[in-house]
């Protein structure tokens, strides 16, 4: 499946062309020309990135970034930052408010692929050859179909697991319940329906240190779940 890109910019020639580009190199890209237009894609549907320009016709980018960094349901949403600045300081600021990469304007459609490449691979979970997802003390063993926390197999049913992997294939992401029940079709109805809840809460009781407060499976009031990118020592930047 393609990876979908939202490019928020108001200039009508570049994102034109950008997104043409874009496209042809096989990303399934949307637009949007103001914050507001972007607010309303992001609410209707799911982007592995958004390509943001600093500049817009009713807000500042960087003052965007900070609300998708309050917002639990965006909070994970990787950005990729434009500016005509050019500033040393603008790209410093950017980053940390937390865009996930800078590109300063004018540049090459080439060079602007190969960083959104580039950060979609960064962002993937890291899978070993023997196709193990790891997030610092817990492994995902897709062909062992087993998880391990600290290298203890953890007791999860074959339900649970799937559920688990669901989540953990798309780390930082926001999942409602009907995106989870999407994945698991094959599985029998009465497995998930309703009760996708109390299977967190078992996964929960075997993968994290304090279910109570939980820091691998999130809760997002009112949206869904969502698989901590950073785990463990690093819970708190996640």
């Amino acid at each position: 499946m393609s990876a979908r890109l939202l490019l928020i910019d108001d200039d009508a020639r570049l994102t034109g062309m950008v997104g043409d580009y874009l496209r042809g190199a096989g990303f399934d890209v949307s637009t949007a020309g103001t914050l507001a237009q972007a607010r309303e894609a992001l609410a209707q549907s799911r982007f592995e990135l958004l390509v943001l320009d600093l500049m817009l016709p009713d807000g500042d980018g960087l003052d965007f970034c900070r609300w998708l960094r309050g917002d639990p349901r965006w909070r994970h949403q990787p950005v990729l930052m434009l500016s005509a600045r050019g500033e040393p300081m603008d790209r410093i600021l950017g980053l940390e408010l937390g865009a996930d990469d800078y590109l300063a304007k004018p540049f090459e459609p080439r060079e602007l692929q190969a960083r959104v490449k580039a950060l979609l691979r960064r962002l993937e979970p890291k899978l070993d050859g023997d196709e193990v997802l790891r997030f610092g003390r817990l492994e995902i063993d897709l062909a062992a179909r087993v998880a391990r926390l600290d290298g203890k197999i953890c007791d999860l049913t074959s339900h649970q697991f799937d559920l688990l992997v669901v989540l953990a294939q798309s780390p930082g992401r926001v999942l409602s319940r009907d995106q989870i029940m999407d994945a698991l079709k094959g599985h029998p109805l009465e497995a998930f329906d309703r009760s996708i809840d109390v299977h967190i809460s078992r996964i929960r009781a075997v993968i994290e240190d304090d279910p109570k407060s939980p820091r691998r499976v999130l809760t997002v009031r009112g949206a869904g779940y969502v698989f901590a990118r950073k785990q463990d020592a690093d819970a708190d930047a996640a």
